[in-house]
């Protein structure tokens, strides 16, 4: 629960977005950018803009205020309805919680997380030098943040990543969580490395 002194600057922060909120046609854009927002394929990325949308919208103050209200815990949000705003506003914020709240408030916890992965990129290189030729991979990974970190590194280290992946996460997939389609890209790709190392595909039988 609030103090005095926070519940003073609580009211005086929701008396201010209640203000942005009164301008013609606010309520609808907002929850116009909300939905969008909140619908779109790259929603994870996205949500790391919103608050600077809200920001341009209703001002920083206002904008900063949606956002910590839409995510801040129950027992503040009740306090919401003692400070006297219009009463579509109110309503129309207690409908903003309950439908894109818990959304935003999970995706900025993945934006906390700097180990948070939503993409990535790879490439290949062939690196010349006096002892011959290497085969390199270029592996771009792209943060929650939109901030990429890229790794280079010799095919055969790529290769032990991708077993030890393989066989890590074999361990405790369901059926649910890799499609056939998948399934096959991994097959097939198994199948061409055994082609260019020269190693026979599918199991290998001995005679008695």
């Amino acid at each position: 629960m609030l103090d005095h002194e926070e519940r003073f600057l609580f009211r005086e922060e929701i008396l201010t977005l209640g203000n942005a909120l009164s301008e013609p046609g606010q309520l609808d854009n907002v929850e116009d950018l909300l939905a969008d927002v909140t619908t779109s394929p790259r929603f994870d990325a996205d949500v790391f803009t919103l608050e600077r949308s809200l920001q341009v919208m209703l001002g920083n103050r206002a904008g900063s205020t949606l956002i910590g209200l839409l995510t801040v815990t129950r027992e503040v949000f009740e306090e919401v309805g003692q400070i006297g705003l219009a009463p579509e506003i109110g309503e129309r914020i207690v409908g903003w919680r309950a439908r894109f709240g818990l959304a935003i408030d999970n995706a900025l916890n993945f934006l906390n997380n700097p180990d948070g992965i939503q993409g990535h990129n790879f490439g290949t290189q062939v690196m010349h030098g006096d002892a011959g030729s290497t085969l390199q991979g270029r592996l771009t990974l792209v943060r929650y943040n939109n901030e990429p970190q890229f790794f280079i590194a010799d095919a055969d280290i790529l290769l032990h990543i991708a077993g030890d992946l393989m066989e890590q996460l074999g361990e405790h997939l369901e059926p649910e969580m890799v499609d056939a389609e998948l399934v096959s890209r991994l097959r097939e790709a198994v199948e061409r490395i055994e082609r260019r190392a020269g190693t026979p595909v599918g199991p290998t039988t001995t005679e008695d």
